[in-house]
């Protein structure tokens, strides 16, 4: 296999692929599912400019790529059922603001809309990887879970490994307007949270307040003085 230029990505992911083909490339997207900070809108376009040139087949790429991204996805879903409800409510609990009424809501929340969080959440960047933990902890149904992941798996995987096929030598054209769908995204949820802060502090009884309302009021006794007898 002809060794894939330095320059074009990541050395560790082209050395992946060049030593294991598109099993190389499975294997870097279910690693980017483990750690989300490696971007599969670099890997996913990288190992499709690969198919472009020759040196893997194309639907070789799309399959190992989604296996990948499920057995990612497993992992993160075990984790999840290992901690179960109870620990993760517990640690939950401990952090600063949250309440544990804001962690049953949550829970209610993914319950009714698990299966379309699930499957959608497979093309939001950093929440595609972290949404099979509270899969895993609500122990959805196996089938169900592997169902949704492979499929929303399937369709971001096809969408920047084509991309990066069409494009040839310009797959990085790929990665600059997915990098900024993803700074949109992060900056959302980075406001969200700022607003959630904000509520909760703004909700809190002034320190001291509550003290003083229920502390008990002393009140002092008049003393009185008898004359002395004469």
């Amino acid at each position: 296999m002809t060794a894939i230029a330095a320059d074009a990505g990541p050395q560790w992911v082209n050395d992946l692929m060049d030593a294991l083909g598109a099993p190389g490339a499975g294997l870097a997207i279910a690693l980017e599912n483990l750690f989300p900070p490696l971007p599969s809108e670099v890997i996913l376009p990288l190992a499709g400019f690969a198919a472009s040139s020759g040196r893997m087949s194309l639907l070789a790429v799309l399959l190992w790529t989604t296996a990948g991204s499920v057995i990612g996805a497993l992992a993160l879903y075990g984790i999840g059922a290992l901690l179960g409800r109870d620990r993760t409510v517990a640690m939950a609990a401990r952090l600063p603001l949250v309440k544990v009424s804001d962690i049953e809501r949550t829970e209610a929340w993914f319950l009714r809309h698990g299966t379309k969080a699930v499957f959608f959440g497979r093309m939001i960047p950093i929440f595609r990887s972290l949404i099979s933990v509270p899969a895993g902890v609500e122990r959805m149904r196996l089938p169900v879970f592997l169902g949704l992941t492979t499929l929303g798996s399937a369709i971001w995987n096809t969408a920047f490994v084509l991309a990066g096929y069409l494009l040839g030598a310009n797959w990085h054209q790929v990665t600059d307007m997915v990098s900024a769908y993803s700074k949109v995204v992060l900056i959302v949820a980075a406001l969200t949270v700022v607003a959630f802060a904000g509520v909760r502090l703004l909700r809190r009884p002034p320190k001291g307040r509550g003290e003083l309302r229920d502390k008990p009021q002393h009140t002092r006794t008049p003393t009185t003085t008898t004359p002395p007898s004469s």
